[in-house]
């Protein structure tokens, strides 16, 4: 059993959730120190590679289901990360990763979704968006790229593309990476200090500190628009990479186990094929 199992309940955000109220140092459900949270994701990798294997296979035998994890936060929170420990720790024959990075002028010319379906990982397989249609609430709130009335009736097309992709057999997990200001200003000193990091860095990001009320409220306000009973939103502190890559194995593991899936039974005699090939 995973240490963090049903951690869900401690993470979403409810009806009467306030961005402002969690810690991004905190580490919910789990009382133990660094050390201890990453032997506790080393061995709760089997377990996800197990699950996530048969969900590719059971998709290859025709079972519709897919489970997509979404990616939001301010930068350095951690989301290469959790890409690398947590989804890097499976079967990469399933699993579809999709970077979004800021729209070009053809897909400028599409409604804002148009790119993001395109991404939309297919029956048996683990999707990952790494920044995603959240970005068209977001930074086009907070930098006024779109008008507040645009913006208003993007949230009621996100809650119906994802209501579209659950009824499709999508379980969703949209998770935001809470970092603290204080943790950002820590990891950004640290990747200017390494030039083996400077790649990481975008002097864009001290723009964004800037504005980081706006974002929180910006993410305070999409949050309580497009949370659903069947596409919730889980907020994960992330001031402690360790703990927010031991979060979101544990969404994923519970996420994967809600799916209920066995191994594929054969469809051919086995003990045929076994007679067979005893014969060469």
């Amino acid at each position: 059993m995973h240490e963090l199992a049903g951690i869900e309940q401690l993470l979403r955000a409810g009806d009467d959730f306030v961005l402002s109220k969690v810690d991004p140092s905190s580490t919910p459900g789990f009382n133990h120190g660094k050390k201890h949270g990453v032997a506790s994701l080393a061995a709760g990798a089997e377990e996800l590679a197990d699950l996530q294997e048969k969900l590719y296979a059971q998709g290859i035998s025709g079972d519709p289901r897919r489970v997509l994890l979404v990616l939001q936060a301010m930068d350095t929170a951690g989301k290469g990360g959790v890409v690398g420990h947590v989804v890097g720790a499976v079967n990469p024959y399933g699993v579809h990763i999709a970077a979004f990075k800021a729209p070009t002028e053809k897909e400028k010319a599409h409604d804002f979704l148009w790119r993001i379906r395109k991404e939309v990982p297919a029956a048996g397989m683990l999707g990952v968006f790494d920044r995603s249609h959240y970005e068209d609430v977001l930074i086009h709130r907070v930098r006024h790229f779109s008008t507040p009335e645009v913006i208003e009736e993007r949230y009621g097309k996100i809650v119906a593309f994802e209501k579209e992709l659950v009824d499709r057999g999508t379980t969703i997990i949209k998770v935001m990476l809470h970092i603290s200001p204080i943790e950002q200003k820590l990891r950004l000193d640290a990747r200017l200090d390494d030039a083996t990091k400077y790649w990481k860095f975008n002097p864009s990001d001290l723009d964004d500190r800037v504005l980081w009320p706006a974002f929180m409220e910006a993410y305070q306000i999409a949050i309580a628009r497009t949370a659903t009973d069947t596409a919730p939103w889980y907020v994960v502190p992330a001031d402690h990479k360790w703990y927010a890559r031991l979060a979101v194995q544990a969404l994923l593991i519970d996420a994967l186990r809600d799916l209920g899936q066995d191994w594929p039974v054969a469809d051919f005699d086995v003990d045929a094929q076994k007679s067979r090939l005893a014969t060469e």
